[in-house]
């Protein structure tokens, strides 16, 4: 008998236990919640065109949500054709655009908006319709109502050709080798060079591959003047980020540098071992020395732009990513790397990047 007591005992102890949590633990995830108003747009009628593609043509407006639980609450927004926002896979095709915590708006600019409504399959220079809903999310995920918007794309012109930067790095002035900087926009073009150590600073920019028609500096070195005679001059040695305006004859140069970093290089995971850009190839380089550990890439010393590995065999590196390419031996090793970034500050920088890892 006294064994049973002690099992009812048990049981009873378990039982007043279980409800003493519940109650004081309250599931929170019963607790309905919701957008307290309607979204807003700054307009539901939208043609884009390259002319606007850097103005802002769409401003998407929302209440805060109150979630059960005290923590930040994120935003996202996310577009789609309004016949993909219905039954089983409702969507699920969605463009979704990640806002911020507690963040109570966001402005689209033309290209922007553009690259989603061609994405989703709008036609070009066509009303189509898009709808837009605001995603909040903290403990579980809710959705605001849609609005629709009708939106005219654009196709975005390909633009073609490139200018030619003989000079002192190349260590010889040829125009036939020289590094070749690609149009990013009419008139506008944009590349990379390093001057190496002993090299000099000094330039021209050729037209062709030839010297037919070249321009050289004016009164100052960033002013462009037809057939001058008179050199264009990098601020010293390193890398940098070339970019020619034939529409207002101006050109700069901006340090910029990509380079490896982590506890397999010497600057471990604070300071970079900067490449030198190979403008033949048109790929970033170094042969240095490296022990046992991790590789990544990043740009200009810090960690704004990164890119990392998710294995040693692929030779890919995902931008982001928390990823390493992993150095099992120490020794001499030349790395390459190559990345399409000829105009990050419209486009973005790339989701991947290649290179090689070679012992020597």
């Amino acid at each position: 008998m006294k064994k049973y007591i002690n099992k009812l005992f048990l049981l009873g102890s378990l039982v007043f236990l279980g409800s003493s949590c519940e109650n004081d633990a309250e599931l929170t995830t019963l607790k309905s919640v919701s957008f307290p108003s309607e979204i807003s747009v700054s307009s539901t009628k939208i043609v884009l065109t390259e002319d606007t593609a850097d103005d802002q043509v769409l401003l998407v407006s929302w209440p805060e949500v109150t979630f059960p639980v005290e923590a930040p609450v994120t935003y996202a927004l996310q577009f789609d054709l309004v016949g993909d926002t219905s039954g089983a896979n409702a969507w699920l095709k969605a463009k979704r655009i990640e806002v911020g915590s507690e963040v109570l708006s966001k402005t689209l600019i033309g290209q922007e908006l553009n690259k989603i409504a061609v994405d989703l399959g709008l036609p070009i220079d066509v009303e189509g319709k898009l709808v837009v809903r605001v995603e909040s999310a903290m403990d579980r995920k809710i959705y605001s109502d849609p609005i629709t918007l009708t939106v005219t794309p654009y196709e975005k012109s390909v633009v073609f050709g490139e200018i030619y930067m003989p000079g002192a790095y190349q260590g010889e002035w040829n125009v036939d080798i020289a590094n070749s900087l690609p149009a990013i926009a009419k008139g506008v073009y944009q590349g990379y060079v390093t001057v190496l150590p002993g090299y000099g600073p000094v330039f021209k920019l050729n037209t062709e591959r030839n010297w037919a028609q070249f321009y050289g500096a004016g009164a100052v070195n960033a002013d462009m003047v037809n057939m001058s005679t008179k050199d264009f001059a990098l601020p010293g040695e390193g890398s940098f980020q070339v970019k020619v305006n034939l529409n207002t004859l101006k050109w700069s140069a901006t340090p910029y540098s990509w380079g490896i970093v982590g506890d397999g290089t010497a600057g471990s995971w604070d300071n970079s071992t900067p490449m030198n850009y190979d403008y033949q190839t048109k790929t970033w380089k170094i042969t240095t020395v490296l022990v046992p550990g991790n590789v990544k890439f990043r740009l200009n010393n810090n960690w704004t732009i990164n890119y990392g590995s998710k294995n040693t065999t692929d030779g890919i590196a995902y931008l982001d990513d928390s990823g390493a390419h992993y150095i099992g031996e120490g020794g001499t090793y030349e790395i390459t790397m190559k990345i399409n970034d000829v105009d990050p500050a419209n486009l973005g920088y790339p989701p991947t990047l290649t290179y090689t890892i070679t012992k020597k």
